[in-house]
């Protein structure tokens, strides 16, 4: 790398320099070619705003502080010997720290859309790696790691110092980056317009994240100089801890995996489970999201879903449902013609499948004590729309036949016999 300048004083003298107006010119230009370059490849479709490489406004990314820091170095290189190099001195570490910077926020925000405190994290490291620069650039740092350094200790036969601890974090973090980058983009590529097997690629992309988070843990590990051989009592304790504390967790785990793997529960499914009907929005390792067509959403564990009976009206090849409604009319009543009338009033709901598969009945099921009770049945054509609101327009349909043919809805009758009080106008009995 170039060589460091040797403190402020001897940085600002650099830079008064009058060569340091040309240097500024090239580096103007190689900030141009980056940009043009990273419009180039982007091309004129449009990327989304969680897009690592381009971000939201093309100069936001990852790609062009790394294009500009590529120029820069090749720039700095062609100068060499032709002018005294002080801009480039500045610029590099200035557009390094610009794409570490960018590198880490923009994975956060793309492997972590969720995250409450992106932005908080985003200045946080803007504020590290900044403050890590100046201290670079003013000759502080050196000091500072010099110092560090000299604070060792020895654990078992191995001899740490506070430098290796910090620079062990700092390769720690970098490879969990390049984890959450990977398992990113794979998670991306393989849900990119998914319609179809998409509990499948949701199961692929959870497995795919948590085996490289394992993998990049372990090297994260090893690059800060701890040795993972001693995670193997570790790894049999956190694994009778599964066994007996968190055995629900690993429960809810591992039926997850199964409800993906069997696809007898999809991502979009209407569903009705533990008395809660709604449409699975989206199936998590421990979790299942079901949002009811009222908006509220319900977090149903994964082990319900596998050891409770949930009733799936997506699940069989036939989209139509069929759902009835009773109403009981009074003694007396013209059924058949009643029959044909409400037959009429069901095919002219949008809602009701009307196919030669799906024929709408109205059944006389029960004498009843306050009438006749009539059971219509009829296909929901569309349950992913919701079952309540075409039960609604059934009834409502029913109640305008009704009500135009003057029938009225039967309702339980009870006819009370007053029983006579004795001694009140009555003779006493005779005695014997």
């Amino acid at each position: 790398m170039n060589k460091q300048i040797d403190g402020l004083p001897a940085l600002l003298a650099a830079l008064t320099h009058a060569t340091a107006l040309a240097e500024f010119a090239v580096l103007a230009a190689c900030l141009v070619l980056a940009l043009l370059a990273t419009r180039l490849v982007r091309g004129g479709a449009p990327q989304p705003s969680s897009s690592i490489w381009f971000g939201k406004h093309l100069v936001d990314g990852v790609l062009f502080p790394a294009l500009a820091l590529l120029a820069a170095v090749v720039a700095r290189h062609a100068l060499e010997g032709v002018v005294p190099i002080a801009v480039f001195r500045l610029a590099i570490p200035i557009l390094l720290a610009l794409m570490v910077i960018r590198v880490i926020v923009r994975v956060l925000s793309a492997a972590l859309p969720r995250l409450r405190f992106v932005r908080v994290i985003e200045r946080s490291v803007s504020w590290l790696v900044w403050l890590g620069l100046v201290l670079w650039l003013t000759g502080v740092l050196p000091l500072m790691l010099a110092g560090l350094d000299s604070l060792s200790w020895k654990v078992g036969g191995t001899q740490l110092s506070m430098r290796n601890l910090v620079e062990g974090v700092l390769s720690a973090v970098f490879v969990l980056m390049i984890v959450l980058w990977v398992s990113a983009a794979i998670e991306a590529r393989l849900l990119a317009g998914a319609i179809e097997n998409l509990s499948v690629r949701k199961m692929a992309a959870n497995s795919t994240r948590a085996l490289l988070l394992f993998v990049g843990l372990m090297l994260a590990l090893s690059a800060a100089g701890i040795d993972i051989t001693a995670f193997g009592v570790l790894g049999g304790a956190i694994g009778v801890g599964l066994g007996f504390g968190l055995q629900k967790l690993a429960s809810n785990y591992v039926s997850g995996f199964v409800i993906l793997a069997e696809r007898n529960l999809r991502i979009g499914d209407t569903v009705k489970v533990d008395n809660f009907e709604g449409r699975i929005t989206d199936i998590k390792t421990r979790a299942t999201i079901i949002r009811a067509a009222n908006g509220r959403e319900s977090i149903v564990p994964n082990e319900m879903l596998t050891t409770l009976r949930v009733e799936n009206a997506s699940l069989a090849q036939e989209p139509a449902v069929m759902t009835s409604t009773v109403v009981q009319v009074a003694y007396g009543t013209d059924v058949a013609a009643l029959r044909e009338k409400i037959l009429a009033a069901l095919a002219g709901l949008s809602r009701v499948a009307k196919d030669g598969k799906h024929v709408s009945d109205v059944h006389l099921t029960d004498f009843t004590a306050g009438g006749l009770e009539l059971t219509v049945w009829y296909w929901n054509g569309d349950p992913h729309n919701g079952q309540s609101n075409l039960r609604s327009e059934v009834n409502l349909a029913i109640l305008g036949v009704l009500d135009a043919e003057g029938i009225e809805i039967a309702h339980a009758q009870r006819i009370v016999h007053p029983r006579p009080v004795r001694g009140a106008g009555a003779a006493p009995p005779a005695a014997a």
